[in-house]
């Protein structure tokens, strides 16, 4: 089984195989973290953007080392968000799909951004926490966890 979707912004959009599926896969890549050689190539020629328009030192290098431990090519544009808060959020999506990305992690303090975002690129949209919305990433490692 694999995810067929193109965005991913909270679990309400996931149905329970979904979620079992990704659970599984945590508990693969939580062995892959302990040997010695950390990565996989299942990301290897994709490109991660990570846009934070809001603080998380914590799920940022989640997220960035995620994408690295699957090799992916990683672009930290969270200072240029900060400094173009004049741009829409659409624009700055535009700009960065021209540019290629693969995936965008996006992290907003405007509840439905993420879903915004999808709306106007081809890029697949990760959502990192969202206003008053859930950060689907951290409700999965609560799941795991628990």
């Amino acid at each position: 089984m694999a995810l067929h979707r193109k965005d991913f912004f909270g679990l309400r959009d996931l149905t329970a195989d979904d979620i079992r599926y990704i659970l599984s896969t945590a508990e693969t890549m939580k062995y892959i973290l302990n040997q010695k050689n950390k990565k996989v190539p299942h990301l290897q020629g994709k490109s991660v953007i990570i846009l934070f328009y809001e603080q998380s030192a914590r799920a940022k290098l989640s997220y960035e080392l995620a994408a690295q431990h699957l090799s992916a090519n990683v672009v930290d544009m969270t200072n240029s968000a900060h400094s173009m808060e004049r741009e829409s959020l659409q624009d700055m999506g535009q700009l960065v799909d021209q540019m290629g990305a693969d995936f965008i992690i996006l992290r907003h303090p405007m509840a439905g951004a993420a879903r915004l975002l999808a709306e106007c690129v081809e890029a697949s949209v990760i959502n990192a926490g969202d206003g008053y919305n859930e950060n689907p990433g951290q409700s999965l490692l609560d799941l795991l966890t628990i």
